[in-house]
């Protein structure tokens, strides 16, 4: 019971932590606000390494042994890591995506608008994956996505977004919607490329993070070259914006590790509160007000990720003994 409710605890944490931190540190800044790009580039060195730990770790803190573990599936295989610059470019897509979601949308707002990765994740696994979904889920989707556009129209924010005139709610509504499908689509191909493949969890984000690091280099030299020329590679870091990135890194390892421990229910029940418990900081921290449309959109689309968790009548008893399927490190799927 420990673990299953500090299971509990630890998604709760991730999945509200990061929002609401990331939200602050760009909303409240002192002086110069922090370039995205590079933070998305530390994120992604930190984790490439935190990876490289478990490996040498589960290698008998060999170095003999970790070279060789990197030589066999980083160097000698080229044609894996070809096919896996696909996910790695549309994570790096979607982090930046994300900072640009949580400069423009209050932090419950983008909550439950991000849930449309549901959404997207089900359409690319029945095109993709030709994965049929019983008339339940179907159903679940569309209530999903009435919940989705009722938060929407319902204007609702928080006082950061009111007083600052360069928010663009529309700009934060396309970068999350466009967040979402990068989500789904990243998601479903790294899980198809998995099938069949004996390789650890670890190992392959050792393989997605070499070329994700170096994607997310290249993003800050096209993107903000200038700005880094001229105030520096962390102009605008602030202890809030380091726990930004180390919950960024650490989060997606912390929730991969103690999902095994967690049944369906309870990971429903996580991304149900995570959401109330994103509204209710958010109305204390920002001012967030959130008004009657946005309250039945919030309860629809935490009925719909229900209705959508709940194991069909032939899988139920098949499901409580399934083991947990490789996941992206870092991809904030649950």
């Amino acid at each position: 019971a420990l673990i299953k409710y500090g299971s509990l605890l630890l998604l709760v944490g991730q999945m509200v932590g990061l929002v609401l931190l990331m939200r602050y540190s760009r909303t409240h800044v002192d002086g110069e606000l922090y370039l995205a790009s590079t933070a998305v580039f530390m994120m992604e060195v930190m984790k490439f390494f935190l990876c490289l730990g478990v490996v040498f770790y589960q290698s008998g803190s060999s170095l003999t042994a970790l070279r060789t573990e990197i030589y066999n599936h980083v160097w000698a295989s080229p044609n894996e890591m070809l096919k896996l610059c696909v996910p790695s470019f549309l994570y790096t897509v979607q982090n930046n995506l994300l900072y640009l979601a949580l400069t423009n949308l209050d932090a419950a707002t983008y909550q439950i608008l991000y849930q449309l990765k549901i959404l997207t994740t089900a359409i690319f696994s029945a095109t993709m994956l030709g994965r049929p979904f019983s008339t339940t889920k179907w159903a679940s989707l569309i209530v999903l996505t009435c919940g989705v556009a009722v938060v929407q129209v319902s204007g609702s924010s928080d006082h950061a977004a009111s007083e600052d005139e360069n928010r663009n709610r529309l700009v934060g509504l396309v970068a999350v919607l466009s967040a979402a499908c990068t989500s789904g689509f990243s998601g479903v191909y790294f899980e198809k490329i998995l099938k069949g493949s004996d390789v650890s969890l670890w190992i392959r984000n050792i393989q997605m993070g070499l070329p994700s690091v170096m994607i997310a280099l290249l993003t800050v030299v096209l993107e903000d070259s200038a700005e880094v020329s001229r105030k520096g590679f962390f102009v605008g870091y602030s202890p809030v914006v380091v726990s930004v990135i180390i919950v960024q890194a650490v989060g997606g390892l912390i929730v991969a590790v103690v999902v095994k421990y967690a049944d369906n229910v309870l990971k429903v029940f996580a991304s149900s509160f995570s959401i109330l418990l994103s509204c209710i900081i958010s109305a204390f921290a920002f001012d967030f007000r959130p008004n009657f449309l946005f309250l039945v959109g919030a309860f629809l689309v935490i009925l719909s990720t229900a209705m959508y968790s709940k194991p069909t009548k032939k899988r139920a008893l098949a499901q409580r003994g399934q083991a947990l399927p490789m996941m992206r490190v870092g991809s904030r799927k649950t």
